[in-house]
């Protein structure tokens, strides 16, 4: 459970180092773009094209710190913890998928099965919130088990 818990953690914050290194990257060219802008005879044009990199350069910030925000979220997972409920860390098992709820990052391969990372802020993650083992929801018309929680 452990070591499972663990490659989860780790594949996740492989993706928000990707998406952390994307967005610095893109900050970087922004600002050398804003830096390098000469102003051209035609000053509305100026403008214009320095507020489109400057709205690039924020947006990028705040992609940026969402990822930082989301790593920090994922330290707070204890990884030797066995879970009764499904709560914040633990993983959810059903005959249909199996969640990590953590993250909302999506789908994660480990070992021939397919592991969902979700919040407790999705829709899935509100109807799983405190569920336990053998207890039954309904997602998307079809009614689901918990077989297991870890």
């Amino acid at each position: 459970m452990t070591e499972l818990k663990e490659i989860l953690v780790n594949q996740l914050n492989g993706i928000l180092d990707k998406r952390i290194e994307t967005a610095n990257r893109d900050i970087q060219l922004a600002i050398e773009s804003r830096d390098n802008e000469t102003k051209s005879t035609a000053g509305d044009k100026y403008e214009t094209g320095r507020a489109m990199v400057q709205f690039e350069l924020e947006k990028n910030k705040v992609q940026l710190n969402k990822a930082i925000q989301l790593k920090n979220q994922l330290l707070q997972i204890d990884l030797h913890k066995k879970f009764k409920k499904a709560v914040f860390g633990s993983i959810v098992k059903t005959a249909q998928d199996n969640y990590f709820i953590s993250i909302g990052l999506g789908k994660i391969n480990v070992r021939n099965d397919s592991y969902i990372a979700i919040s407790l802020a999705s829709p899935i993650g509100m109807i799983l919130n405190n569920k336990k083992e053998g207890d039954f929801f309904s997602f998307q018309d079809k009614k689901i088990r918990i077989t297991e929680i870890l």
